[in-house]
């Protein structure tokens, strides 16, 4: 019987669609183009749930509908395969990460297509595939290759960057080290969160409490060797170039503060007198590593602030745990209490550090800085609320105009002194408060207990005093930045090796030089390792890779490859290109192929990468648009974020709560096409909406509709409902097809894909009801559908009469003229009640509807005998009549 059946359906057009190669995309673009792209998924082993689908199919009816209208379109999926979870698998089971990495992507594969998404296959990468990540070691020797130029805020290659002749006259070593220091990748020995259990170094976001967020393992902060990518660099491009994408603003402002320009003063706090400083002593035996010897020190604390205005209320100074002078600046007599803070403030992430702190803690060095615009000896403390990471990991405190500052000085009971009068900015009694000390005011005002300053406002005050520390020497105007450095090395075995090798010495012992791997050397394809375990020390599992792979030799001289790997982003952040043209075996993209199809014209993804994949991405781009590899400053023209999908209890979909709901269930229940119709019938595709099968069952049941409106599913065979005909449509008919083709038409190019749903509903609501239902209405409707319920559609064109696919029938329009309703039903009430209804021509005058209202049977009797009050039009909606 030709019921509606997706079970017989569906499998039958993704066969269809795979062995005609259907979605296909060009090489090249031939008319207008869409660039559409999903962010590819991690392949977990749970396979799909339910919340993945949602982005994949707003994306795939954008496209569908885009071929239908004549574009050229590239749609591609691939996989983000390398990661932490499928080295722990194999820590777990002995068993190689690419083993059960490829049966992870193998199941995912499987689950997209039973989904009917309309991508091309042919373009699948992994970040994985060695033929991949030859291209992404390349485009890492490319930044290693690269500084910028900060006169013309540009990258350039190294080769171009000038050498002083100091540096030239001392040999090629000072030149070498002199470049290596300018390198957008470079080395640095990095504080980190060390999680020994993992064998790895986790990113701030990735430790909660101490622990690691995956596993609960305990996490310390540690100094390594780790490979940076100076971001920084590109801070301002980063921010500026925001402005000209289409992104929500709440995503740009996430970027800008993530970024966190700030202007401002960086002042130097002078350290007085002769200190007591730990330095090794001749022999440097473990025994006695360290002497305390007095030495003067002839160096500064230098600090930033946004609010050099306020320097005349620092009663003291903080600097982080890791601030690089923290040795030389305690005191003896109070290393012991230095030291074991420190080891306590390793155990926190940098958010418990700052955020979550509830309680400030600290300790006394015993030395002090000289404040540079009172001389007045301020004392300095070591606080974990204050970063290494940020500005210059030390920090003024004005307690009278900081909230952490004024939380510190009256824990530790350090002076309070304001030095900004809020004025009318405060009722009276608080701004004694502030006055007094007894609170913090962080806003503008005018300048008091600030010497030759009191009596100015906050900006000229400003202004005035960074041109005089400039003039003497103790400061300068500075622009600051919250976002880091790029920390890009992880100690794990599944990540790219980077193409770098050390050079060692005769004793075999690194001499502190690097080179990179010469590029007809690419790519460095990761040994065979018998062990995946960690070892529980920072050195990477590859350190026990074979000494054939370990230690290359070339040119005759010895080498040891770099060991660490790259971390995950490092695949995401150019795969878009790829998928572009994925087979190239001699660049990673053909630049005619990319200044065809970039930038990338709709990118939809969850909010949760709206910082960093999104802002490294976008970096990686710049420096390869500087050195002329792609065309466009920017990858991501439209971004749009999908809204979760929770459970049917309202939470957040996790195997910890037994609320994930697999898809695979769910087209078996009810098939593909009612997934998809039901996910972007939810609601809005940014909003956040909790799961119900009922909703589900629901639309199952408006295919049913839709398909019986055109098959007669009482038939032996699949035949045509009876009512299908070929005469002409009527106005009526007309008028409902040219509104829900406009309706439709406007929604999926304003993502209001719930919307354009219900005028789909409504569709068949109103042609169900008809004793006949036109040709000319039922074949638009099929091609309006097909997006959303793509196997429903192919199956119903084919009803129709149609050989081919429906992939690229062109797109129904609509005609305007026939929008315009030639009669309006209005209601009519008397003394409030509905007492019937009427029909006129949708441009009749008021005195014509009155008329015809006032002769309508039922109404006629509650008016006739009686004095009319009140006669009212409400256009296009009723009449109202009152009487007595």
């Amino acid at each position: 019987m030709p019921r509606y059946n997706p079970a017989a359906i569906e499998p039958k057009w993704q066969a269809y669609w795979e062995q005609h190669a259907t979605f296909a995309a060009p090489k090249m673009p031939t008319g207008p183009k869409l660039y559409a792209l999903d962010m590819f998924p991690y392949p977990s082993g749970d396979g799909l749930h339910v919340g993945h689908p949602e982005g994949y199919t707003a994306t795939d009816i954008v496209c569908r509908a885009a071929r239908m209208q004549g574009k050229s379109v590239v749609h591609p999926m691939g996989f983000d395969s390398f990661g932490l979870p499928a080295e722990e698998h194999a820590i777990k089971t002995g068993v190689h990460p690419r083993i059960q990495t490829e049966k992870n992507i193998s199941t995912f594969r499987r689950q997209l297509k039973s989904l009917g998404f309309s991508y091309d296959w042919g373009r699948e990468i992994a970040t994985t595939d060695v033929a991949y990540f030859k291209w992404t070691q390349w485009i890492f020797l490319q930044i290693y290759d690269t500084w910028f130029d900060a006169e013309l805020q540009k990258g350039r290659p190294i080769s171009e960057l000038p050498i002083p002749d100091g540096v030239q006259a001392a040999g090629a070593d000072a030149v070498r080290d002199y470049q290596d220091e300018r390198r957008l990748a470079y080395q640095s020995s990095a504080p980190v969160n060390w999680c020994p259990a993992l064998g790895t170094v986790l990113a701030n976001e990735e430790v909660i409490d101490g622990k690691s967020e995956r596993g609960g393992h305990p996490v310390v902060r540690m100094p390594l060797r780790q490979w940076m990518l100076r971001i920084t660099a590109y801070a301002d491009r980063l921010e500026k170039d925001l402005d000209g994408l289409d992104w929500h603003d709440g995503i740009k402002a996430l970027q800008r503060n993530w970024i966190g320009r700030s202007t401002g003063a960086e002042v130097y706090f002078t350290l007085p007198g002769v200190q007591d400083v730990l330095v090794p002593d001749e022999e440097g035996t473990t025994e006695s590593l360290f002497v305390t010897t007095e030495i003067r020190i002839e160096e500064s604390l230098d600090i930033y602030t946004t609010r050099p205005d306020t320097l005349f209320g620092a009663t003291y100074m903080v600097i982080a745990p890791e601030h690089p002078l923290i040795d030389r600046l305690t005191k003896k007599e109070e290393a012991a209490k230095v030291q074991a803070y420190r080891e306590q403030a390793a155990r926190k992430s940098d958010l418990e550090r700052t955020e979550l702190s509830k309680e400030k803690t600290g300790v006394f060095t015993g030395s002090y800085a000289v404040n540079p615009v009172n001389d007045e000896h301020v004392p300095i403390w070591v606080a974990d609320y204050v970063l290494a990471s940020y500005g210059t990991g030390a920090i003024m405190a004005v307690p009278a105009h900081d909230e952490r500052d004024f939380e510190f000085a009256k824990q530790f009971g350090l002076p309070i002194e304001a030095v900004v009068d809020p004025g009318d900015a405060l009722p009276p009694a608080e701004r004694n408060e502030v006055l007094d000390g007894r609170r913090y005011f962080g806003g503008e005002g005018v300048a008091v207990n600030s010497g030759k300053y009191n009596g100015l406002r906050t900006a000229e005050f400003k202004r005035k005093i960074i041109a005089d520390l400039e003039e003497q020497g103790v400061g300068r105007e500075a622009v600051n930045y919250k976002l880091r450095d790029w920390l890009f090395s992880r100690q794990r075995f599944w990540g790219e090796p980077f193409p770098i090798l050390h050079e060692l010495d005769a004793a075999g012992e690194k001499t502190g030089r690097v080179r990179a791997v010469p590029e007809d050397q690419l790519p460095v394809d990761l040994p065979h390792l018998d062990d995946f375990k960690p070892h529980g020390r920072p050195e990477p599992p590859l350190d026990k890779a074979p000494d054939e792979w370990l230690y290359p030799t070339i040119d005759g001289v010895k080498y040891k490859r770099e060991t660490n790997t790259m971390p995950q982003w490092a695949g995401s952040c150019w795969y878009y290109l790829r998928f572009l043209d994925p087979t190239n075996t001699q660049a990673p993209i053909d630049p005619a192929i990319e200044k065809a199809w970039m930038p990338i014209d709709l990118y939809i993804g969850g909010a949760e990468h709206a910082v960093l994949h999104l802002l490294y991405a976008r970096f990686w781009h710049k420096v390869l648009y500087d050195r002329g590899v792609v065309s466009t400053v920017e990858p991501f023209q439209k971004l749009v974020n999908q809204g979760m999908i929770l459970g049917e209890n309202n939470e957040k979909m996790s195997k910890s709560r037994g609320n994930v709901i697999n898809p695979d269930e769910v087209v078996k229940e009810y098939g593909a096409d009612a997934l998809r119709l039901y996910e972007m019938f939810m609601g809005p595709l940014e909003a956040t909406k909790p799961w119900n099968m009922n909703g589900v069952n629901g639309v199952r049941d408006f295919l049913g509709r839709a398909w019986r409106m055109i098959v007669d599913d009482r038939a032996e065979e699949m035949a045509l409902s009876p009512a299908i005909t070929d005469d002409a449509p009527n106005a009526d008919e007309l008028r409902v097809l040219h509104k829900t083709i406009k309706a439709v038409t406007e929604d999926v190019a304003k993502l209001s894909f719930n919307t354009a749903i219900a005028r789909m509903m409504e569709f068949t609501n109103f042609f169900t009801k008809q004793e006949r239902r036109p040709r000319a209405c039922m074949e638009p409707f099929v091609l309006l559908l097909s997006p959303f319920a793509p196997h429903a559609g192919e199956e119903l064109w084919q009803a129709l009469g149609h050989a081919k696919s429906l992939a690229y029938e062109p797109w129904p329009k609509f005609d305007e003229s026939l929008l315009i309703e030639s009669s309006i039903e209005l209601a009519v009430q008397v003394n409030g009640k509905v007492r019937g209804k009427i029909n006129v021509a949708a441009d009749a005058d008021n005195g014509t509807i009155l008329a015809t209202a006032k002769a309508e049977p039922k109404v006629a009797e509650q008016i006739a005998g009686k004095t009319l009050t009140q006669e009212k039009v409400v256009p296009g909606r009723l009449v109202i009549f009152a009487v007595k």
